[in-house]
């Protein structure tokens, strides 16, 4: 009997055996390799350079029309993509290399499967090839690390969120299957970055993160909702949610599951694999106008000076206009409160936006308008949009969605397609992260979803480790609007909260740094103008600092330590911008990117006695070259930013 037993068991591993399909996929460089096993389920591995980053782990996909999964594959092919995309709107360069192998597996489900490999990260997603509607009932991502040292974890509270987190440090064989986690999300592995997160998400639901209690992760993704309830003006929450992901009506291609894979920090700075997988746009986006843009929630409309009481009303946005006029500043934004929040075709008393807009046109300043998303909803959002434009308004923030299941997800395109329409941009808030819609519709000039100086109004968990944390992480996604340029600005022993009077936590030249080192085509200036036109030294350098750039390059980099980074504008002039966390720092590099002559280099560094008084700055200005060394010194939470002229 025992005899008998251990064939039948022998015969089974054999028939698996056989029947196991293999397939092997490089990189271009040919140092990252894709295994995958095609059996009962699909499973893959990744390495580089040798180094087993990912271990066999299981993908595979559900519907209402396979209730038999069959995974013979019934063809496969092989394709080398080496091409240059170029971006409407230049975040880090005005050129993206995509340079790739494909490996495309289709079944005899209706299913196929298709993985990249790139020298920089690996992408898998699914094509459903099927006509009349369907359902996705599941979708099984899992990431299996080998031996992963750290994780940066963005652990959530639940799917309804403003994916403002803050990132926990912990041993990834400690992440239990409670701990839910938002994209993008951070690994040591094999003494790497390994970075988890999607691309081209797009009819379906986003994909979240939770432990496996083994030193990996898994996806798991929101329902579809099927009741929902109104709380207040604008959150609506999911009380029940179906028994699948999606529901379909045509062949649907789903989001790209990326693994970025960098050998130093500094690499993470410089990955666009969402960019490279979303879909491309289409149609004519070249009106498409990135610039800062001066805010007034941060500063409660705190002005002084002034001969009118200061507050929502035409006075205070006309002082915003003018000082936006004077400095160049492209944009003027009227956050909540001009508007009803349920209505927003009702202005508020005090308010005329066309007035308003056609004082600012007069001075080359272009409108940009608030939006509470449940009031742009439904057959609200064309009449809206359609009065938006009469007025002259230039784009649109539109805030508080906080959620990413299929049916929000189909919001957030209808919001870019009839604002493109329109010729409008569009600035997301309480967003999930970027998934690469700012390729298709590049009118979405950048999004929230990440922890930014808001908070500093009422907390201090925004300080310089978190900043010089995120450019490795969220900002690795895609545009983030953190909203920097505080000019009251402190140490932590000095920090308070002021609601109507905030500050920021690090140094003055801290803030002005995130100018060069923050992505966002459409840039905040949050403080007040009553503020920026006390720091004429400060305002030289905010005035002229773009928000496109020509080329990045990542000088000095370590996640949650600092950041030093250099980037060429289109007028030829480069920034080097430099961030610490609560260390003091010396960050020596050279300016070899440089071209043949000599330059003018304006510094903007911290001052002696910043460490005491983080205000404390000082301006210089030397000659250098292309053989240039430099050394840039940061006090404790501090910065140091420099424009490079050609003389």
């Amino acid at each position: 009997m025992v005899r008998h037993s251990f064939f039948t068991i022998f015969f089974l591993w054999v028939s698996v055996a056989v029947q196991a399909q293999q397939y092997s996929l490089l990189s271009p460089d040919k140092k990252t390799e894709i295994r995958l096993t095609v059996s009962d389920s699909i499973y893959y591995e990744v390495s580089t350079d040798g180094k087993k980053l990912v271990n066999a782990s299981a993908i595979h996909l559900g519907t209402d029309f396979n209730q038999k999964v069959n995974w013979k594959v019934k063809k496969t092919n092989k394709r080398s993509v080496n091409q240059v995309l170029h971006p409407v709107v230049w975040q880090k360069g005005k050129e993206v290399p995509d340079t790739f192998n494909e490996l495309s597996l289709t079944f005899a489900n209706n299913l196929a499967l298709e993985w990249r490999a790139f020298d920089n990260g690996v992408a898998w997603r699914w094509i459903v090839d099927k006509k009349g509607p369907y359902k996705i009932t599941s979708e099984v991502a899992s990431f299996k690390f080998n031996q992963a040292e750290k994780a940066w974890y963005p652990q959530e509270d639940g799917f309804f969120s403003h994916n403002e987190r803050a990132y926990l440090q912990l041993a990834p064989d400690s992440i239990s299957a409670k701990q839910l986690a938002s994209l993008p999300a951070l690994f040591s592995v094999q003494n790497m970055r390994v970075l988890l997160t999607e691309a081209d998400l797009l009819n379906y639901a986003g994909m979240w993160l939770r432990g496996n209690g083994s030193g990996g992760v898994k996806g798991v993704f929101p329902n579809y909702p099927k009741q929902t309830k109104l709380n207040g003006d604008r959150n609506v929450l999911v009380t029940e949610r179906e028994d699948f992901i999606a529901k379909m009506t045509n062949i649907q291609s789903l989001p790209w599951r990326i693994i970025m894979i960098a050998r130093n920090d500094a690499e993470l700075l410089v990955n666009q694999l969402v960019y490279q997988l979303a879909s491309p746009s289409k149609g004519d986006f070249s009106w498409v106008k990135p610039g800062k843009v001066q805010w007034d929630w941060w500063n409660d409309n705190n002005i002084t000076g002034v001969d009118f009481r200061a507050g929502i009303n035409n006075d205070t946005y006309k002082y915003y206009i003018d000082f936006a006029a004077k400095f160049g500043i492209e944009y003027v934004i009227l956050d909540e409160g001009w508007s009803d929040t349920r209505d927003l075709l009702k202005q508020m008393p005090g308010i005329n936006i066309q007035e308003l807009s056609d004082y600012a046109h007069q001075k080359n300043v272009n409108l940009v308008l608030w939006a509470n998303w449940l009031a742009l909803d439904g057959d609200k959002m064309e009449p809206t949009l359609d009065q938006f434009a009469k007025w002259g308004i230039k784009g649109i923030k539109v805030d508080f969605m906080q959620r990413d299941d299929q049916e929000m997800v189909n919001y957030y395109t209808r919001v870019s397609e009839a604002a493109a329409k329109r010729k409008m941009l569009v600035d997301f808030h309480g967003a999930y992260k970027p998934t690469g819609l700012y390729r298709t519709y590049p009118n979405v000039i950048t999004y929230e979803g990440v922890l930014g100086l808001e908070q500093n109004k009422g907390s201090d968990k925004v300080d310089p480790e978190h900043n010089v944390t995120i450019p490795f992480i969220r900002m690795v996604a895609g545009p983030m609007d953190y909203t920097p340029g505080a000019m009251l600005n402190a140490q932590k022993n000095m920090w308070k909260p002021f609601w109507s009077k905030p500050m920021s936590l690090g140094t003055r030249v801290h803030q002005l740094a995130m100018y060069v080192v923050y992505e966002s085509p459409l840039q905040m200036l949050s403080d007040n103008p009553t503020h920026y036109y006390r720091e004429p030294e400060a305002m030289e350098f905010l005035s002229q600092v773009p928000t496109e750039w020509e080329q990045t390059i990542p000088l000095q980099a370590r996640v949650g330590d600092y950041v030093l980074m250099a980037r060429k504008a289109k007028s030829g002039d480069w920034y080097v911008g430099g961030m610490t966390d609560w260390s003091p720092r010396d960050l020596s590099f050279d300016l070899s990117f440089l071209g043949e002559g000599n330059y003018t280099m304006q510094v903007w560094k911290d001052g002696i006695n910043a460490d005491r008084n983080a205000e404390d700055f000082k301006m210089e200005k030397v000659t250098v070259s292309k053989s240039s060394s430099v050394t840039a010194n940061l006090a404790k939470g501090g910065g140091w930013v420099a424009r490079i002229s050609k003389k």
